[in-house]
C-alpha cells in the first residue's frame, strides 16, 4: 500500500538535512578566534629568530606574531556577539512568528555571510585604528544573523518533528552544528600555519556562503511541504494572531527553563573561548594545535553523542531530571580544572558529555511548554537571555584574565578565578533546574514524559497548535 506516511517521514528528514546545514559554517566561524587566540593576541611584529606561529616550536618562543589584541579586546569579540544576540533575537523571534520561516532563513543567513566577510576584512588592517572597529562590526552582524538563524532553525525542526522524534531531530541538528565546531578545532590551526590568519578567516566566510545556499533550499522545501499538506494557509492565519503582548502569558516553567539554559551555557561557551590558551598556560607540554584539539573535545563529544542522546530522551522522557543531572555532573569539571592537574582532556570530554545531554533535554523542552504559534518569540527570548548571560560572562572572564597587555602567559591564579566563576554559574543552574522540576510536577509533569505522550496532552490543551496536524496522516493522504 502507498506509504504516504513513509513519504512524509522521508520529506521531514530531507528538510532536516538542509536545515542542519544552515548553521554548519557559522558554527565553524564562531570559534575560529578560540583556536587562534594567540594569533589574535599576538604581537604585531616579532624580532628575527623569536617568531613561531604553528604547532612547531623554534628559537626562544618569546614572540607570537598576530593582530596585537589585548585579552579584554579578544574577549570583547565574544561579548559583542552575545550582546548583539541578546538584543536582536527578541525582535527576530517575533518577526519569524509574524512573517514566517522562509523570511527568517534568508535574511539571517545573509547576515552571517556579511558579518563574516567584514570580520575577515578587518584582519587586513592590523596595526591600524580600523582593526578592532571592523572586526567588532563583523562580529555584531554575524551575531545578529547566527543567533536569529538558530531560532528559525529550531522553529522549523519543531514544526516538522513535534510528536515525531523531536529530541532526535534537535540532536541531529546540534550534531551538524557541532561538526562545524569540531572541524574548526581540528583544521583551523593547520590552515593558519600554512596560509595565515587572513586567508583562514576568509575560508570561514566561504562556509557561511554554504549556509546561505542551504537557506534557499530549505525555504523551497518548507514552502512546498506545507502547501502539499494543506497547512500553509493555516500557519499564515495563526501568525497573524501573534502579538508582542503574548510574552506576558508565557508560563513560569518556560522562564525557569530559560534561566537553566542561560546558567548552563554561561559555563560552556566562555570556557571554550579561552580553553586553548588555558591549557597551554597551566599544563606543560602542549603545543597550540594539541591544546586546540583538547579544547575542541567538548564539541567532539557532543558531535558523537547528540543524536543518540536525542533518541534516548525521546524514548524515556525525563527532560527535567536530565537538566538537573547535567548541572550536577558539570560541577566536577570546573573543580578539576581549577584545583587539580588532572589531564585537561578528561575535563573537556566530560563537559562535552554533559553539554550533549543538556542541549538535547533543555532546548526541545521549549516547544512542549509554549504554543507553536508563539514558538519563534519564545525561542528568541530564550536565546536573548542566554546571550545576555554569556555576554556578561565573557566580559567578567576578560576582566579576570587581565586587561592591560597581551601577555604570552596569563598567571595561574587568574585562570583559577575564572574556573571558580564557572562553578558559580553551574551551582545557579542546579538551583533553577530543581525549581523547574518542582513547578513542572505541580503542572502535570509534561517535561518528564515521553515526547509523544506529552504531545497528545498538549494537543488536548492547545487547539490552535498547528504542528500536531502533522502527527497523523491518513492512507488517502489527508491530515487527521
Amino acid at each position: 500500500m502507498a506509504p504516504v506516511h513513509s513519504k512524509l517521514t522521508y520529506y521531514r528528514f530531507l528538510v532536516l538535512f538542509f536545515n542542519c546545514l544552515l548553521t554548519f559554517g557559522s558554527y565553524f566561524c564562531f570559534d575560529i578566534p578560540s583556536v587562534l587566540q594567540e594569533q589574535f593576541q599576538g604581537n604585531l611584529t616579532c624580532p628575527n629568530g623569536t617568531h613561531h606561529n604553528g604547532t612547531g616550536h623554534n628559537g626562544t618562543l618569546d614572540c607570537v606574531e598576530g593582530l596585537g589584541m589585548t585579552p579584554a579586546e579578544y574577549n570583547l569579540l565574544y561579548a559583542i556577539y552575545a550582546w548583539t544576540n541578546a538584543v536582536v533575537v527578541i525582535l527576530a523571534g517575533f518577526l519569524i512568528d509574524k512573517l514566517g520561516n522562509r523570511f527568517g532563513v534568508f535574511v539571517f543567513s545573509f547576515l552571517t555571510v556579511l558579518g563574516s566577510t567584514i570580520f575577515a576584512l578587518g584582519s587586513h588592517f592590523k596595526g591600524t585604528p580600523y582593526l578592532l572597529p571592523l572586526m567588532l562590526t563583523g562580529r555584531l552582524l554575524f551575531g545578529s544573523g547566527n543567533g536569529s538563524l538558530t531560532i528559525v532553525q529550531n522553529r522549523i525542526t519543531a514544526f516538522w518533528f513535534k510528536g515525531k522524534e523531536l529530541a532526535l531531530a534537535f540532536g541531529i541538528t546540534l550534531s551538524f552544528s557541532r561538526l562545524g565546531s569540531v572541524l574548526n578545532f581540528f583544521f583551523t590551526q593547520q590552515f593558519d600555519t600554512r596560509f595565515g590568519i587572513q586567508w583562514t578567516l576568509w575560508g570561514g566566510t566561504v562556509l557561511c556562503v554554504l549556509g546561505f545556499v542551504s537557506a534557499i533550499v530549505v525555504s523551497v522545501l518548507d514552502k512546498l511541504g506545507t502547501k502539499q499538506l494543506g497547512l500553509d494557509g493555516v500557519i499564515q492565519e495563526e501568525s497573524k494572531k501573534v502579538r508582542i503582548q503574548d510574552v506576558q502569558h508565557l508560563p513560569l516553567r518556560y522562564w525557569l527553563l530559560v534561566l537553566t539554559i542561560m546558567f548552563f551555557y554561561n559555563g560552556v561557551f566562555p570556557f571554550v573561548a579561552d580553553a586553548s590558551k588555558f591549557i597551554q598556560d597551566k599544563y606543560s607540554g602542549y603545543s597550540k594545535q594539541a591544546a586546540s584539539y583538547i579544547a575542541g573535545a567538548v564539541y567532539d563529544s557532543s558531535l558523537v553523542l547528540s543524536a543518540a542522546v536525542g533518541i534516548l530522551i525521546d524514548y524515556i522522557g525525563l527532560r527535567g531530571v536530565f537538566a538537573v543531572g547535567c548541572a550536577v555532573l558539570t560541577l566536577p569539571v570546573f573543580a578539576l580544572l581549577a584545583f587539580t592537574f588532572v589531564p585537561p582532556l578528561v575535563s573537556t570530554i566530560w563537559l562535552g558529555i554533559t553539554y550533549s545531554f543538556a542541549a538535547a533535554s533543555m532546548w526541545p523542552s521549549i516547544p512542549l511548554v509554549v504554543p507553536q504559534a508563539t514558538l519563534g518569540t519564545a525561542m528568541g527570548l530564550a536565546t536573548s537571555v542566554q546571550m545576555i548571560g554569556i555576554g556578561v560572562s565573557n566580559l567578567i572572564v576578560g576582566h579576570i584574565l587581565g586587561t592591560k597587555s597581551s601577555e604570552l602567559k596569563i598567571p595561574l591564579w587568574r585562570w583559577q578565578q575564572m574556573m571558580i566563576f564557572m562553578l558559580a554559574n553551574t551551582i545557579a543552574c542546579i538551583l533553577t533546574s530543581v525549581s523547574l522540576n518542582i513547578v513542572d510536577k505541580k503542572q502535570g509533569g509534561t517535561l518528564n514524559k515521553m515526547t509523544k505522550q506529552s504531545s497528545v496532552e498538549e494537543r488536548g490543551r492547545q487547539p490552535v497548535d498547528t504542528a500536531p496536524l502533522l502527527d497523523e496522516v491518513g492512507e488517502d493522504g489527508s491530515i487527521n
